[in-house]
């Protein structure tokens, strides 16, 4: 992790209403039950979920610790196809940990499996633990750092016992990753020849990206990479692509390289993920301008589009232009355009070309969430990953047979759409501490808020609208948010939730009603429902926030959270989020680990689980020392659940965590944890 988190700092310099900004205006509107200030409880902002959001409401009481009040939490339900699943939570909750390993409650099972470095492709050495694995051994090895993920079946196998692992690996802890540079700092490794050369700069390359692993149960149960499997596969940042959709062959996608503005070369910082209905992995490039840098920063050349994308004007932090031209952007203003995008994979075959889908927009991409439109077209849900930045909505112009999950022609549904980006307003129906919001349609037509279009801004070409997406979207006004990282749909009910993790750096001078929490250090998860049900509505949906973050340990106020937070299941920065096939919702975290002020009895990072009826929230796992908590996925029967823990030891490597090694003092690794129940039951329940 870079020693400032990119997405901490905001690039968006309009004017547009922050989410926040709404939200003060919904509690002013209740100011006649606010007057207290700092004093108001957590359940008077959060006891209602909001009733209009409901086409039909059960009703439930919660009892909140803060206040001692009881409060009525009107449950969002509506109303989508079929039955509600069995979203019964039966584990035992586990208490917090500040421990350098992995903890689940009673009953359950965790074990790690495929580490960095684990030996992929045949011919990979073994993991050395001294870092000192050339380019040609990481291009063979599982990569670094997993992030999203997703469980894919083989055609006439088994897949509750049998299945292909496809695992993003985010970016690259140069500390814990070259031999030396810990102990020389940057400054004097990169200023060494013989530290950083170009086959070291490769090696970084080639461990990011994803990593397809063929795995399998053995006779006892564990489950293990299966060695020479055909599926087996790395992806990276030098793995050769295809630039699909409106974008293809434009000019500003054109390189010296690639003339044509067709191939690119390469992934990188695939953070979180999606998957299609028929079968295909979604990789999303999120940090992708942390990549490129110049080694002539005496002149500003940068544009508009990377300065909002926040490109700066000096040396990248991975140091990859030092020996490749297309990481300059003095040298190649164009190939920052060619990253940015959403990657669809097919595990199935090992031989096909990964496709950047351009018409999902350029963002940095925390995951996609794809959903079903009543009239057949494939909706996918994205969130820009950076502090100020919107949430996006792309809605395909085929659709999709059900009938024939399978088919060819599904493969060109993510090539041409519409693509919109959401405006979230305040009380505009019946409901407190709701809303209502509205997508804004990003093409050549739309109405820009200076009474323009975006077609007079972007010359008429959507192409240039979805390379600057970011700046499309600042123009028609769209909604900052609280860093918007993962989205999820319910299974059943087809409502949006989404994590919003913290923006601790909005600097206000005073608390007080308008504003009740002006440094969001916790964050919160929002939800909404469309018009009808339909995933593929562009009318009016209706919004309210599902929980807010916080902590009771040290705070009275509305910095507690709301009323579903108590201390024992108090976290910080939700982040990863899915649904598992029965309804209950998965929160991961990644945010501060200190355990101490206004972090104080949050412990390391951790997973929890919540009934989104109740609003019931348990903590189901914890984390090794200083890392993160992200990815799932799950075989068909969920009796097997799959979570990746990101960076242990983030911050003092080996000399805080060893983990998955016991032995102290062995290089920390990123892995994936395989959890079972002891008695062979599905996962949480």
């Amino acid at each position: 992790m870079l020693p400032v988190d990119p997405e901490n700092i905001s690039t968006n310099p309009s004017s547009n209403e922050h989410f926040q900004d709404v939200v003060d205006r919904v509690v002013m509107n209740r100011r006649h039950v606010i007057k207290s200030g700092l004093g108001l409880s957590a359940a008077m902002f959060m006891g209602g979920a909001l009733g209009g959001c409901a086409e039909e409401t059960n009703t439930t009481n919660n009892t909140t610790t803060n206040t001692n009040n009881t409060t009525n939490n009107t449950v969002i339900n509506n109303g989508g196809s079929g039955s509600a699943p069995d979203a019964t939570i039966s584990f035992e909750p586990i208490a917090i940990s500040t421990d350098d390993d992995i903890k689940v409650p009673a009953g359950y099972a965790a074990a790690v499996l495929a580490p960095w470095g684990t030996p992929l492709i045949a011919g990979a050495p073994a993991w050395k633990n001294d870092l000192t694995e050339d380019s040609a051994a990481q291009e063979k090895q599982v990569g670094e750092h997993h992030d999203g993920m997703h469980y894919f079946e083989i055609p006439g196998i088994d897949g509750n016992s049998e299945g292909l692992l496809v695992v993003n690996h985010e970016y690259c802890d140069y500390p814990d990753f070259f031999a030396g540079f810990r102990a020389a700092g940057s400054a004097a490794f990169f200023a060494d020849p013989t530290k950083w050369t170009a086959d070291k700069a490769k090696k970084a390359q080639y461990a990011h990206g994803a990593s397809v692993i063929h795995i399998k149960r053995d006779g006892s149960g564990k489950w293990d990479i299966v060695a020479g499997s055909t599926y087996n596969r790395r992806i990276h940042a030098a793995t050769p692509m295809e630039l699909t959709g409106p974008v293809v062959g434009h000019a500003l996608v054109k390189t010296s390289a690639d003339p044509d503005g067709k191939n690119v070369l390469g992934t990188f910082n695939n953070c979180g993920n999606g998957h299609t209905p028929w079968g295909t992995y979604l990789t999303c490039e999120e940090n992708f301008n942390g990549y490129f840098g110049t080694l002539n920063s005496g002149t500003d050349n940068r544009n508009d589009n990377h300065k909002r994308y926040g490109i700066g004007n000096a040396r990248s932090g991975y140091r990859w232009e030092d020996f490749e031209d297309r990481f300059d952007f003095n040298k190649e203003p164009n190939e920052p355009n060619r990253h940015g995008w959403i990657v669809e994979i097919d595990p199935l075959n090992p031989a096909s070309k990964p496709q950047k889908r351009t018409a999902l927009g350029r963002i940095k991409h925390e995951n996609v969430a794809i959903a079903h439109a009543k009239n057949g077209r494939i909706v996918a849900y994205m969130g820009d990953d950076q502090a100020g930045d919107y949430v996006y909505k792309f809605i395909s112009s085929g659709t999709f047979d059900k009938a024939n999950p399978k088919a060819t022609a599904h493969r060109k549904l993510l090539e041409t759409g519409k693509l919109y980006v959401a405006k979230f307003n305040d009380g505009r129906f019946s409901g407190d501490f709701a809303g209502d919001g509205e997508w804004i349609l990003l093409d050549v037509g739309t109405a820009t808020t200076d009474g323009s279009t975006l077609g007079a801004k972007f010359n008429n070409s959507l192409a240039e609208i979805l390379v600057n997406t970011r700046l499309a979207a600042d123009a028609v006004g769209a909604t900052k948010m609280d860093r918007p990282e993962w989205v999820t749909v319910h299974p059943v009910t087809q409502q949006a939730y989404l994590t919003l993790t913290n923006n601790s750096g909005r600097a206000l001078a005073d608390i007080n009603d308008a504003n009740p929490r002006a440094a969001n250090r916790y964050g919160q998860i929002i939800r909404w429902s469309e018009k009808d049900s339909d995933p593929g509505s562009v009318e009016n949906f209706k919004w309210d926030l599902f929980v807010l973050a916080g902590n009771p340990n040290v705070h009275g106020d509305l910095r507690a959270g709301s009323d579903n937070i108590t201390t024992n299941n108090t976290f910080n920065s939700p982040d990863g989020l899915a649904f598992d096939a029965d309804g209950r919702l998965w929160i991961q975290t990644d945010g501060a680990y200190t355990n101490a002020g206004d972090y104080l009895g949050q412990g390391n990072n951790q997973m929890l689980v919540a009934d989104v009826h109740t609003k019931e929230i348990k903590r189901f796992l914890t984390g090794p020392k200083e890392c993160e908590i992200t990815g799932l996925a799950w075989t068909p029967d969920g009796k097997t659940l799959f979570i990746n823990v990101q960076h242990p030891g983030e911050s003092t490597g080996p000399a805080g965590s060893s983990w998955p090694s016991t032995t102290a003092g062995d290089f920390p690794r990123s892995a994936t944890v395989v959890i079972t129940k002891n008695d062979g039951g599905k996962i949480g329940l």
